[in-house]
C-alpha cells in the first residue's frame, strides 16, 4: 500500500526489522503490545487508516490509505512535452 521497505518501517517505528519479519510470519513471540502499537502508529503517520467493522459501510475490519490533501495531479489539458517526466 505504501510502497516502503521493511527497513524504513523499522526506522519509522523503532521496531527491529527481524522482529517485524517474525510478526509478519506469525511467529513474533517476542513482540510486545508496545511493538504492535509502535508499528500501528508509524503506519498511521505514513497514511494508513485502520478500519473497524462498519467504518466504511458493510464489511469487516481492514485498511485503506488516508486521503491525500491538495495533490489532485495534473488535468489532461495541462499535460505537455515540457512537463513530461
Amino acid at each position: 500500500m505504501l510502497d516502503i521497505t521493511i527497513d524504513r518501517l523499522g526506522q519509522e517505528s523503532g521496531v527491529p526489522v527481524l522482529l517485524i519479519l517474525q510478526i509478519e510470519a506469525s511467529n513474533g513471540y517476542d513482540a510486545t503490545p508496545q511493538h504492535h502499537a509502535a508499528l500501528k502508529t508509524a503506519l498511521e503517520r505514513m497514511g494508513v487508516v485502520f478500519l473497524q467493522p462498519g467504518d466504511a459501510g458493510p464489511g469487516g475490519e481492514g485498511l485503506r490509505l488516508a486521503a491525500q490533501a491538495g495533490d489532485d495531479g495534473m488535468r489532461p489539458e495541462e499535460l505537455t512535452a515540457a512537463n513530461d517526466d
